[in-house]
């Protein structure tokens, strides 16, 4: 039986994309369901491309558990992939999905991390701080945000010259490459829910 992985993601999508081509001709692994709090979320275009089906929630579905749940478990979800998804994980979804949701982070945490610490808001401090590297890091989820297990870390240098869209640039190569490989590992050693 594959294992199935749900993705949540709040925008653009382009690590769920990664992810989704990544497993799209595996034998164990498969992307079986993408969600979003975001109806207007662009991943939800990348997901249709794959056929793998969407579903959108609001803040108070995705804080009863019986309904996220039902949907998960209907889904036969094995783990869970945060890419680019901006709201606390309740602790629900921590308590059935122990040690399987992971998420990526654009920054060498515990650096930069935090509430209201993603994308672009991160890169800027980064830039204003004048950093001379950075880097991705994939964690566990835990009840905080971005302080959950660290998993993998990788670093890229900054040169004096870069500006924010290079520094994004260098953080999606990153995100990219490893993302989806870290997953899989971590499927690969994982038994079902």
């Amino acid at each position: 039986m594959k294992k199935r992985i749900a993705i949540f993601a709040s925008g653009s999508g382009s690590n769920a994309q990664k992810i989704m081509e990544h497993f799209k001709k595996n034998d164990s692994i498969e992307v079986a369901l993408v969600l979003t709090n975001n109806p207007d979320a662009f991943v939800l275009q990348r997901a249709d491309n794959f056929e793998v089906p969407t579903h959108i929630f609001d803040k108070p579905e995705f804080m009863q558990a019986d309904k996220m749940l039902t949907l998960l478990y209907n889904m036969q979800i094995d783990f869970i992939v945060l890419a680019g998804f901006l709201w606390l994980i309740p602790s629900y979804l921590l308590k059935t999905y122990p040690n399987k949701i992971v998420n990526i982070h654009p920054s060498l945490l515990p650096k930069y991390g935090g509430k209201g610490m993603y994308g672009d808001k991160v890169h800027a401090e980064i830039l204003k701080n004048k950093e001379p590297e950075s880097g991705i890091t994939i964690h566990f989820v835990n009840e905080q945000f971005d302080e959950g297990e660290i998993i993998h870390q990788s670093h890229f240098k900054i040169d004096k010259k870069d500006d924010l869209e290079m520094i994004k640039f260098k953080g999606h190569q990153l995100e990219h490459l490893h993302y989806p490989r870290i997953i899989e590992t971590l499927l690969k050693k994982m038994k079902s829910v």
